[in-house]
């Protein structure tokens, strides 16, 4: 007995240790006080202040979770501080420090920091110019900063050269698989409304779940911009463009699939009002709608771990699966079209509706069906090579333009 329990203590901290080393947040703490850590000490011996905070505050904004966004992050504010500190000197010959100055040195390092384009670094030139300026020996200290501050942002990018920052695909996988399975929760939940006599509130709060899906969506683009990031000039990736392509016309497939299931909602609360508490569907028509709904709501969970499968057996086997729901699902609704038209006929008043979830259904199948994806997939491909090629031209024009210049 007791040795079960401790089994199962020991599994439950294996799972919570697992779940920590996979969360963005935790990694990002604790590469970033080492890298600051690490960037202070190194301060210490090269530089001549006391106190060299400017180094690990540097790797502390430096060190990001992707290698990319780090290489990028610190050119840009490596950049914003030589800028300011350059700007404060240009001001100390001149003038010394006083309100109208400190007004000058502000609006000149605003400006000057939009036109050496560091984006969101443009009040770290203010801040740096600021700082430099208001000490005594302001040549000295000033050099001193740009020491500290290459410090900092060296040690963060051999940091994450030495320690190869985590690829967050898994992450952003286990998110994308979470979202379509609260999609297939939703839609068996909308299947059983079609066979009773569901209240306008019940209907109408079907449709406000699936609103609430836009929040899903955003957050999984938030950890799918982490898992791009981390495939991006990253030594342990092969083929990371591909790995980009999947997830982004993934996910992008499961956005629409998402619109279009709120718009199922809404025709639901729409046949409910009219209903006005009866029955939606007569028996036949409702189970044929409801067995379609039940296998597209399978095929969304077979199409993310098609999408997220890391090997080519599971996206095989997860393939099949999906081909499988889809034929079901067509299956069911070829009857349930059939039965559908019948009743409209019978109810010219409300073909509209009927023809309206036979559609949005389609819709939804039509997104899933793998020789769509392959599709959307080549046109990517083909999309991200043309504008690699554009690149490189303009590249290639811009050094022959340079060469001919010179040579003049």
């Amino acid at each position: 007995m007791r040795t079960g329990r401790a089994a199962a203590r020991r599994e439950r901290t294996r799972e919570w240790l697992d779940g920590l080393r996979r969360d963005p947040f935790v990694v990002q703490t604790v590469r970033s006080t080492a890298a600051a850590t690490i960037s202070y000490v190194v301060a210490l011996w090269l530089s001549s202040e006391p106190a060299p905070l400017t180094a690990p505050l540097t790797a502390l904004l430096v060190v990001q979770v992707t290698l990319y966004s780090t290489l990028t992050t610190s050119l840009r504010r490596v950049n914003s501080v030589v800028v300011g500190v350059l700007i404060a000197i240009a001001f100390s010959v001149l003038v010394g420090l006083t309100w109208w100055s400190l007004a000058l040195i502000i609006l000149a390092s605003l400006l000057v920091g939009r036109l050496v384009r560091v984006e969101e670094f443009i009040p770290e030139v203010a801040i740096s110019a600021m700082l430099v300026l208001g000490v005594t020996q302001v040549a000295h200290t000033a050099w001193d900063r740009v020491l500290e501050t290459l410090i900092g942002a060296v040690v963060g990018l051999l940091f994450n050269l030495v320690l190869a920052p985590p690829v967050w695909v898994d992450t952003a996988g286990d998110s994308i698989e979470d979202l379509a399975r609260r999609m297939r929760r939703l839609l068996l939940d909308v299947a059983e409304e079609f066979g009773g006599a569901p209240p306008v509130e019940r209907a109408a709060a079907r449709l406000h779940e699936a609103r609430r899906l836009d929040n899903d969506v955003a957050a999984v683009d938030g950890a799918l911009r982490t898992a791009e990031e981390s495939l991006r000039l990253n030594p342990r990736v092969k083929e990371g463009l591909l790995h980009r392509i999947v997830l982004r016309t993934g996910l992008d497939t499961l956005e629409i699939c998402t619109v279009v299931l709120r718009v199922l909602t809404r025709t639901l609360t729409d046949l409910a009002k009219q209903r006005g508490g009866g029955e939606l569907l007569p028996g036949p028509a409702a189970l044929a709608l409801r067995e379609t709904s039940q296998h597209t709501a399978d095929a969304f969970v077979s199409f993310a771990v098609l999408v997220t499968a890391s090997g080519s057996e599971a996206a095989e086997a997860a393939e099949s699966r999906l081909a499988g729901s889809l034929r079901a699902a067509r299956s069911c609704r070829g009857r349930a079209a059939e039965l559908l038209l019948a009743l409209a006929l019978r109810e010219p008043g409300r073909w509209q509706l009927y023809g309206a979830m036979l559609a949005e259904l389609d819709r939804i199948l039509d997104e899933l069906d793998p020789e769509h994806r392959g599709r959307r997939l080549m046109e990517e491909l083909d999309r991200h090579t043309r504008e690699r090629r554009e690149r490189r031209r303009r590249l290639a024009d811009r050094y022959r333009l340079g060469r001919g210049r010179q040579a003049a």
